[in-house]
């Protein structure tokens, strides 16, 4: 059930006039790829179409089980066609094909990936994203992050509709550390790669503009720096200590949650070149050059984890506050109106979060941590 009587601890902050998302992409400095990139396909992260300022909102009204015997889903990508989604195992290291239906079936796991306890931390199996292009025969290619023995990767394997087969690495050398290893992929409006990486434990490398930690990268599907990257790099946000969540709203601009250290996690609308100010601010922050978040919540109603945009509203997925939370975006600017909190404590801690193409509905995966006790809800929203 909705709390919408549950005090908000800070009032969304306003932002900068908003800028269509052609504008904000010129301004950027970004370019296109050198060939056309695809048009983003349903199994992307990229933006809803423009709606009418009535068909904004919605609620969810419903949470059923979807499926069940799941251990620590992670990441819930859904494949070009629609009709399909690849969900990741954390710790089991087994990657799953789950339909409409719930029907699933395993068509792999992801090699050399290696999980606690060690001295490294957690780590295990993260996020997934196929090719937007994806079809099973002239284009097979899924992406995945994962914690190796020594570092954190961007991988990319073959997926020809039965099973997975075949391992590239992408992007390797991302130092892994605990929990901090962020670990979410999409493919944006602009047929790049970004990928949310935590600071590894050294908090000084989300302040390196040099490293790949503590940042939201922007690459090819080589693994290569994008065109119009802000510093030339792969870099294209830091200051970030565990970033999770990526999600692109109707006006093509990106959103992400950040897990924060102690006083307050994050709701950031990511900009090129901008600093969100990890070690020196969690939350809002005084010091000049860094960029406040959208919003922010105290660790115990959130530790945020995944995000993803139902028209025009964020949800986001969230661990140890063990609820859903719903953030509307105001109209087309860039402030956010009063956060909700809905289904708390009903199923545990909530990671994986993606949005059914073309419907209203939400898949959420629990991650309660126990054997085959964990389960993919469907959200209902109306």
């Amino acid at each position: 059930m909705p709390q919408s009587g549950r005090p908000v601890l800070r009032p969304a902050r306003a932002g900068m006039a908003s800028l269509a998302a052609a504008a904000a992409l010129l301004a950027a400095g970004l370019s296109q790829p050198a060939s056309a990139a695809p048009p983003p396909s349903p199994g992307t992260t990229a933006p809803e179409p423009a709606a009418d300022a009535a068909a904004d909102g919605g609620t969810p009204s419903s949470a059923t089980t979807l499926s069940e015997g799941w251990n620590s889903p992670w990441g819930i990508a859904f494949l070009p066609d629609g009709r399909s989604a690849m969900v990741t195992e954390r710790l089991t290291y087994h990657v799953y094909r789950v339909d409409r239906d719930g029907t699933k079936k395993r068509v792999g796991a992801v090699p050399y990936t290696e999980a606690g306890p060690n001295d490294h931390g957690v780590g295990g199996l993260l996020g997934v994203t196929p090719s937007p292009s994806w079809n099973g025969t002239t284009d097979q290619r899924v992406y995945f992050m994962h914690t190796t023995k020594d570092e954190t990767r961007v991988v990319r394997m073959n997926y020809d509709g039965t099973s997975l087969s075949g391992y590239t690495t992408v992007l390797g050398g991302i130092r892994r550390g605990g929990d901090h290893n962020g670990g979410r992929i999409a493919f944006g409006p602009d047929g790049y790669l970004y990928v949310t990486t935590g600071d590894g434990g050294r908090m000084d490398l989300a302040q390196d503009r040099n490293s790949l930690n503590g940042k939201i990268l922007r690459i090819t599907e080589t693994g290569a720096p994008a065109p119009g990257n802000p510093f030339g790099n792969r870099v294209y946000s830091y200051g970030h200590r565990n970033p999770y969540g990526l999600a692109w709203d109707r006006n093509g601009r990106l959103w992400s949650v950040e897990i924060g250290a102690s006083a307050w996690d994050e709701l950031n609308l990511i900009k090129p070149g901008a600093n969100y100010g990890w070690p020196t601010c969690e939350g809002a922050c005084t010091t000049k050059g860094m960029t406040d978040p959208k919003e922010t919540w105290r660790p115990a109603q959130a530790v945020p984890s995944q995000i993803t945009v139902v028209r025009n509203v964020i949800y986001m997925s969230s661990l140890l506050g063990q609820r859903l939370w719903r953030i509307p975006i105001d109209g087309d600017s860039e402030r956010v109106g009063e956060k909700t909190a809905f289904f708390t404590a009903e199923y545990g801690r909530l990671r994986a979060i993606a949005k059914v193409p073309g419907r209203d509905e939400l898949w959420v995966g629990t991650s309660n941590n126990g054997s085959a006790k964990d389960r993919i809800l469907r959200v209902t929203i109306r």
